[in-house]
């Protein structure tokens, strides 16, 4: 039995809401049981110095959890000067999970950078921060090209990410904080519509894993990351 009762394939409740700030050109509040993700995306007229002059546009992103986000208060990382290893590498994730469903000739010599601050924290906020993201961008480019900045619309595959890992010996779809912090094997799954794999993290956290059991968890992820898009589709119609 999963803590929160759930059946070992089944999602938490995931709910969004869009246009959740007003001046940012898209945004969206997603909920992911008690993980709760406010991502924004900011369009400018310029691009990294690597890419200036391609005509390619760029995607990129930043990320970090409010002081109280978690049960006891962490501290801000600017009052210590720099990002932590964690933020970093989660950051560098959601901008590379979210370029990897981008057409960036279609979007131009342009840069969006999409913010996800985590507000609360259940565990998977890397997933809930790429899968709100990915709104959050949505909307930004439906506003290029409404306003007929972009052609072509430079979005190819919708994108989003889900956890799942081996809990109580049993494999399992979306992971909260309980069996996170239990779980003997724990997984990100980084994935488009049409079942393409972007990026998949997997680590053994207590007990090693079969091939077997990467398919079972493969699968579950598949089948997450479909009801995941179907929210995202809903909140952008």
């Amino acid at each position: 039995m999963r803590p929160s009762g759930r059946k070992l394939d089944e999602m938490r409740p995931v709910s969004v809401e869009v246009g959740f700030t007003k001046h940012a050109e898209g945004s969206a509040l997603i909920k992911v049981g008690d993980t709760h993700v406010l991502c924004t995306a900011t369009i400018e007229d310029r691009v990294p110095p690597f890419i200036k002059g391609s005509g390619l546009g760029w995607v990129t992103a930043e990320y970090g959890m409010l002081p109280r986000a978690t049960n006891t208060r962490m501290r801000r990382e600017a009052t210590s000067g720099k990002q932590g290893g964690r933020t970093v590498e989660i950051q560098r994730l959601i901008g590379r999970s979210l370029r990897a469903g981008v057409d960036r000739v279609a979007l131009g010599e342009r840069q969006i950078t999409v913010d996800c601050d985590v507000l609360q924290a259940d565990g998977g906020t890397r997933c809930a921060a790429i899968t709100g993201g990915w709104i959050a961008l949505r909307l930004a480019v439906n506003k290029l090209m409404k306003a007929g900045d972009v052609i072509s619309n430079p979005l190819l595959d919708p994108v989003a990410a889900v956890s799942c890992g081996i809990y109580a010996g049993q494999p399992v779809l979306d992971l909260d904080y309980p069996e996170d912090s239990e779980a003997g094997v724990d997984g990100n799954f980084i994935m488009t519509e049409s079942g393409q794999l972007i990026e998949v993290q997997m680590s053994a956290e207590g007990s090693t894993y079969s091939r077997d059991q990467m398919n079972q968890l493969m699968d579950l992820a598949e089948q997450g990351v479909s009801e995941l898009v179907a929210v995202q589709k809903a909140a952008v119609a």
